[in-house]
């Protein structure tokens, strides 16, 4: 089974910007690689990442081959208001995989 992970701050200001950071436990295998028999390891990538923020997208990546396997991705957003961030992993072989946190504003 895929873990994904999601850490956010539970609290921010009104307009202060955080860093999200989001990972994903996937061997991300480029389908170059020869297994014990000799043949060919099926390809088997995560292909995007999206982050979105009460609905609205905040940030977006395609990743490929050449990312290394329990992919990381971090950044900064900006926290406009109390809200749900959902970040959404998909890749090869039906991949999606999905975590939220809520951040609330305080005074």
């Amino acid at each position: 089974m895929t873990r994904t992970l999601l850490h956010v701050p539970a609290t921010a200001r009104a307009g202060e910007v955080v860093e999200v950071r989001t990972h994903i436990q996937h061997p991300m295998e480029t389908g170059h690689r020869q297994g014990a028999a000799g043949t060919p390891l099926p390809r088997d990538l995560v292909r995007r990442v999206e982050c979105h923020f009460e609905g609205r997208q905040v940030f977006a990546a395609d990743l490929h081959a050449a990312i290394a396997a329990n992919p990381y991705v971090a950044f900064f957003m900006r926290v406009p208001q109390t809200g749900t961030l959902r970040v959404d992993w998909s890749g090869d072989n039906g991949l999606q995989q999905s975590a939220s946190a809520r951040i609330t504003v305080v005074a």
